[in-house]
């Protein structure tokens, strides 16, 4: 069976792409449907079906531009009630692509209309399954999503629709069964997905906890609730804007990636409340920076980070970027629902500077001095990491106030004194520092290189352990 993951780190999403004797199928798309319309042109192929495994939360899929272009049927599972056309597929269902043969399983339980879709070769043999947000390797899909819109769809409820489907949908299947979901490592879908991004099913009979053959249902709720985070505040949005239909991709980047002098990028920020995000890297945002500016780098996990810590999708934004980066930084942000791009400085910081505008610098020191500052005084450290990783290791006595709920925690940063703020590797820490500076605190002190430069040094910490990126 010819079936392609293609897979976006940034999101940690898994698209698929099936094609067979003329005909494709597109699982999951992405807003930017191209690469898809390209990949089957090349094949020879006509794209006849879309198929959605749910109404997502952590992206916008590209359903609606993808079946605009190509003409292609949307398909999702029972219970779904889009507000555009689409084909609401009953349980059991099944579609033909060439002489492949794709059956719909309703498996509610992530969210009601979720299904996964079992995949059939030309003989009727089962090859693998697409499940979506149900089944991840390692883990299984959160059951707190759609409270958010239905108040009687507790955590507990889906989560008890989750056990049932798993057991009685999913596990059934040959161990063989080749398990392809929607998401791997660094989704906030799950909570302990592997960095694998396809295993067999029989194998996660035996690695995965959600799917031991001797759990109750008092046991699978309880192991899947626990330590389960808050979700972002953009995914009901999402969720939403892929229900409710959005404006085409085309028309974003259009107005998006639209260059400003740095006179017509000041007057837009200022007469829309726009933000001003910077999406450079951090040694470029350290050195100079446009005052009040956000730092997300594009090299991050930038699409996650913004709807995380700006949180409106509405939210206007005007955008400085690498040169040549800009429809880059605008399909990356429409990704996760954030559409209201105005355009870009054109000529960067340096065309900011030769009109006359002032810029604005963050105070950062290498591993070596932040080591030597803390033998000769008493200092504050505040470290923006997660607190798994803090856990983990840590400078002793820092104070931890996760990059994740800085918003909510701001009345624990330090005011009256110089603090130094640090994360893992140097990422997070800016992003916190542009936040703090244009919240009005600027007696902040960045460490370079984060906790993997300061184990280097004489600074004690607790257990030297790893923390990642």
């Amino acid at each position: 069976m010819k079936i392609e993951q293609i897979y976006t780190g940034c999101i940690a999403q898994a698209a698929y792409y099936l094609v067979s004797d003329g005909e494709a199928a597109i699982f999951d798309p992405l807003r930017e449907v191209q690469p898809y319309i390209d990949r089957a042109t090349k094949d020879g192929a006509q794209i006849k079906y879309i198929f959605e495994t749910h109404f997502h939360a952590d992206f916008v899929s590209g359903h609606l531009d993808l079946a605009n272009k190509t003409g292609a049927q949307i398909v999702y599972g029972p219970t779904a009630q889009p507000e555009f056309d689409a084909l609401i597929a009953t349980d059991g269902q099944e579609f033909t692509v060439g002489k492949y043969t794709i059956r719909a399983i309703h498996t509610p339980g992530h969210t009601l209309e979720s299904t996964c879709y079992l995949l059939l070769d030309e003989d009727k043999n089962i090859h693998g399954i697409i499940t979506g947000d149900t089944l991840f390797i390692g883990d299984v899909g959160r059951p707190d999503l759609a409270q958010a819109l239905t108040s009687e769809l507790t955590q507990e409820v889906l989560a008890s629709h989750l056990y049932d489907s798993l057991r009685n949908k999913v596990m059934v299947l040959p161990d063989e069964t080749i398990v392809y979901p929607s998401h791997g490592a660094g989704s906030a879908c799950g909570k302990n997905m592997s960095k694998e991004t396809t295993d067999t099913l029989g194998n996660q009979k035996k690695t995965n906890y959600a799917l031991r053959a001797d759990m109750t249902r008092e046991e699978f709720i309880a192991e899947l609730l626990d330590g389960l985070g808050r979700p972002p505040a953009y995914f009901p949005q999402n969720v939403l804007m892929n229900i409710k239909g959005y404006d085409s991709l085309d028309n974003i980047i259009q107005k998006g990636a639209k260059a400003l002098t740095p006179a017509q990028f000041e007057a837009i920020a200022t007469e829309t409340g726009a933000i001003v995000l910077d999406v450079r890297t951090e040694d470029e945002y350290i050195k100079e920076h446009i005052p009040g500016s956000i730092f997300i780098g594009l090299h991050g996990g930038f699409a996650p980070w913004v709807g995380a810590l700006i949180m409106d999708v509405n939210q206007p934004l005007v955008l400085v970027t690498p040169e040549g980066k800009e429809e880059e930084a605008v399909t990356r942000l429409a990704r996760v629902g954030f559409d209201n791009s105005l355009g870009y400085l054109e000529g960067g910081i340096a065309a900011w500077k030769a009109a006359g505008f002032e810029t604005d610098s963050v105070r950062s020191v290498s591993p070596e001095t932040f080591a030597a500052a803390l033998q000769a005084e008493a200092c504050t450290v505040v470290d923006s990491r997660r607190p798994g990783e803090y856990e983990a290791g840590h400078v002793i006595n820092a104070l931890n106030i996760p990059l994740d709920f800085v918003n909510e925690q701001l009345a624990e940063v330090p005011k009256d004194n110089n603090f130094y703020l640090h994360c893992a590797g140097g990422y997070r820490s800016i992003i916190m520092a542009s936040i703090l500076k244009a919240r009005g605190y600027h007696n902040m002190i960045n460490v370079e290189k984060g906790f993997g430069g300061i184990k280097n040094t004489t600074v004690k910490t607790t257990l030297n352990q790893e923390a990642s990126l």
